[in-house]
């Protein structure tokens, strides 16, 4: 006998998953060319040259044995102080080493915070739009509800209303993605401050922590001179899961950490709890090479400006086609509305033009489609006029 929920979820990939792997066949069939593939949030810009550089220096010059071995189980010393030092310098904080568990990027941060909290009975808050794994793991890894807010899709800042209403006894944490996946909001300070506000009230009225889990894989991607509100600074009982995947390229090394604040109550047994989880889920010593990598790049950042081309040159297309969308403040991802009800059938019909998009509804956002601009200028280029097709469609 074996889990049923298990193979449930083997059997059934990711909706972004299906849209990707379905593309990798068409592509057999048209040319990779014209398969206009915005599925998968997998950036085409480069790692930083830098980048590449330390990576040959560590393969050059350390013995096989340290480069490849085991570390700490928290992450190498040296490489979780150029973590703290990366974050100091930029965001006015005291980190230190002891504030860090290396792990194998985001996912598995969010996984081990969620076992390290979790309780029987917990509730998780999670605000729409939200990247669609919040929900299984929340559900599968701790058995606990996932509940969701609904979108504010005039801005997409956090439904104020329907949050405070979805707050109660049973409330664990708050998981929030800013930049956010999939529509590129960015939350203001103000949201961060009211956010704050309430969770500080609802403590207060529940006698027990409730915990803001921060997912910021896209931190550096945010375009116009925007500044991100670094979110510990607002709210003690704060956890920062971050990854390098987006930020320097490198989505398949999977390296990343957890953050857990000396400010958070009762901090050093929480750090003992994540400590904990990791060894749990068996996501102790994360990847020793790319742990050397990202402590000396930390504070680089790739490209973005591609991604900056690709915004206005998709937003402007979009609009010109008569979409109606959000302009995005970060990321590289676009969440314009369905040009009919049924996001899904609008999906189908734009396969009519190998133009590959993601519905909404597994974001918490129905009515709305996301496209992930992480690809060439050129892919954009080519694409517009299929997507003014499209939408003459419905006129």
């Amino acid at each position: 006998m074996i889990s049923q929920d298990m193979m449930g979820l083997g059997k059934k990939r990711s909706t972004i998953r299906e849209i990707f792997e379905y593309g990798n066949a068409r592509a057999k069939i048209v040319g990779r060319e014209n398969v206009f593939d915005f599925s998968l949030g997998n950036p085409n810009v480069p790692a930083p040259s830098v980048l590449t550089e330390e990576l040959k220096g560590f393969i050059d010059a350390e013995a096989a044995d340290a480069l490849h071995g085991y570390t700490s189980a928290t992450g190498i010393e040296w490489v979780r102080e150029s973590m703290a030092e990366s974050l100091n310098s930029r965001f006015g904080t005291k980190f230190s080493k002891d504030n860090f568990y290396m792990t194998c990027g985001a996912a598995a941060s969010i996984c081990i915070v969620l076992k390290a909290i979790a309780c029987p009975g917990d509730e998780f808050v999670v605000p729409a739009p939200f990247f669609p794994e919040y929900r299984c793991w929340i559900e599968n890894t701790v058995n606990g509800k996932c509940v969701i807010v609904p979108a504010r899709t005039e801005d997409f800042q956090i439904n104020f209303e329907a949050f405070e209403a979805s707050i109660n006894e049973n409330t664990k944490a708050v998981i929030i993605n800013t930049p956010n996946n999939p529509c590129g909001a960015v939350y203001s300070e103000e949201t961060i401050i009211k956010l704050s506000e309430i969770l500080k009230a609802a403590q207060k009225k529940y006698g027990h922590a409730i915990y803001l889990i921060s997912d910021e894989p896209y931190r550096e991607i945010v375009f116009d001179g925007l500044k991100i509100p670094f979110v510990t600074k607002y709210y003690d009982n704060t956890f920062v899961c971050y990854s390098f995947s987006k930020s320097l390229s490198l989505p398949g090394e999977r390296i990343g950490y957890v953050l857990v604040p000396d400010e958070m109550e009762d901090s050093k047994d929480v750090y003992a709890a994540v400590c904990g989880a990791g060894r749990v889920l068996g996501y102790v010593c994360a990847p020793s090479l790319f742990q050397r990598v990202v402590g000396k790049c930390s504070i680089l950042t790739s490209d973005i400006t591609v991604y900056e081309t690709n915004r206005k040159l998709l937003y402007d297309g979009l609009i010109n086609a008569g979409f109606s969308c959000v302009k995005p403040q970060g990321t590289f991802y676009m969440f314009p509305r369905s040009l009919e009800a049924d996001e899904y059938a609008f999906c189908e019909r734009a396969k009519k033009y190998d133009l590959l998009l993601v519905p909404g509804t597994d974001f918490g956002c129905p009515g709305h489609v996301r496209i992930a601009y992480c690809v060439k200028t050129e892919t954009i280029e080519r694409a517009l006029p299929l997507f003014d097709k499209l939408a003459k469609e419905y006129k």
